[in-house]
């Protein structure tokens, strides 16, 4: 069991740093929610590896200082269909 959630943390964090996915996009993508794929790369990760989790912190951080811009977007997307 064990090694089934390991494959699951680096299969899920691999795809992350391939693709800069979100977390939310990831999630979405595997068919768990937020939560497990959010403790998945931010916790459970730095104990399986330790390197490949700070290539994914540095992901996520620059995801979440570019979240508010993206929820400008889809605001503005949305009012625009609208018109």
């Amino acid at each position: 069991m064990k090694d089934g959630i390991n494959l699951r943390i680096v299969t899920v964090a691999e795809h992350i740093l391939n693709t800069h996915d979100t977390i939310r996009k990831t999630a979405e993508i595997y068919g768990y929610s937020k939560s497990t794929i959010h403790n998945d790369v931010s916790v459970k990760l730095k104990k399986v590896d330790y390197d490949l989790y700070l290539k994914i912190k540095a992901i996520l951080d620059a995801n979440f200082a570019e979240k508010h811009i993206r929820g400008g977007e889809a605001t503005k997307r949305k009012y625009e269909k609208r018109a």
